[in-house]
Order: C-alpha cells, then sequence, then structure tokens
C-alpha cells in the first residue's frame, strides 16, 4: 500500500492534476471541462495542484527533412513551434487564472511521452486530456495521444470528449 506524504501540521497536501494542451479546441475544452468540476470559482478550497503541460516537437521531426538544405529550415520551424507552445501557454494562463497553485510547462518530444513523464514527474494522481474523435483509420495513422496515455500513464486518465452539435 502507498503511503501518503506527511504535511506540517495544520495543512493539507494536495493531490497533483497533469492537464495536456495543445493548439487543439478539443484539448482546450477538456481543460476548461477539468476547470469548470475541481477548480470552480466559489470553492472553498482547490483539492488539486494543476500543472498544464504542452508539448513542441523537435523542429527536425515536425519537418522531417534530411540532407542539403534541411539545416537553412529547421531555424524557421523551431521559432514558429516555439511561438505556437507560447500561445498555447498564454491561452492555459488565461483560462487557469482561478486556479491558486498552477503551474505551467512547454516541452520538447512527443506528446504522448512527454505527458506520461509529466505524470512521474509531478506525481500525479489524475491526467487530463481531450479527444479529437478520430476514426479509426485516422486514428491508426496518427495515433492517439490520448488512447497512449489511458494504457500507459501510472495515473487516473480522464478523456474529455466535446460533445457533437446534433443538427
Amino acid at each position: 500500500m502507498a503511503e501518503e506524504a506527511s504535511a506540517p501540521e495544520g495543512t493539507t497536501t494536495k493531490m497533483t492534476m497533469v492537464a495536456g494542451v495543445d493548439e487543439s479546441e478539443h484539448s482546450f475544452y477538456a481543460l476548461q471541462w477539468a476547470l469548470n468540476h475541481f477548480f470552480a470559482p466559489g470553492q472553498p478550497q482547490q483539492q488539486y495542484r494543476l500543472v498544464v503541460v504542452t508539448a513542441k516537437p523537435s523542429a527536425a521531426s515536425a519537418v522531417g527533412l534530411a540532407g542539403p538544405g534541411a539545416a537553412d529550415v529547421l531555424p524557421f520551424v523551431e521559432a514558429d513551434l516555439k511561438r505556437t507552445a507560447l500561445r498555447v501557454i498564454e491561452k492555459a494562463k488565461e483560462l487557469c487564472a482561478q486556479v491558486s497553485d498552477a503551474e505551467f510547462e512547454a516541452l520538447e518530444g512527443d506528446a504522448r511521452n512527454v505527458l506520461c513523464d509529466a505524470v512521474e514527474r509531478h506525481h500525479a494522481e489524475m491526467l487530463v486530456v481531450g479527444s479529437h474523435g478520430y476514426g479509426a483509420i485516422k486514428r491508426a495513422v496518427l495515433g492517439s495521444v490520448s488512447d497512449y496515455c489511458a494504457h500507459h500513464a501510472h495515473c487516473t486518465v480522464m478523456i474529455v470528449k466535446k460533445p457533437k452539435h446534433k443538427h
């Protein structure tokens, strides 16, 4: 049985929730859902510490180029990837304004590994990710971050699907 970390007398230890975000509306829907359900304004005390993580692919993996000329393109791709990661983090910070204990990380690597590593590093009890809602073929070709995390993260994984609006 796992032992609880002891907190100084009169204080409580918060559990940690990691939320994975990217530039998609699905990931921000999942973050907003978690905020509404676990960090709602007016709650007497927030029971979770929130760690918002975005993954930035390396320029070389994003471009997939090799050979002459690739080195000329990589600095531009790297700058664009950094700008995208900063935009994602800034948007997450705006959404998380009411959270008293939050931190934000933009880490290089494949999102699947970055999120599972963040869960381990922060000893998270929960990982929240969005679902793009891909069908089986797209999921097989592109890979599913949420599916990977559900099978490999060492914590509870909450996959939040954005409801489809019926016409």
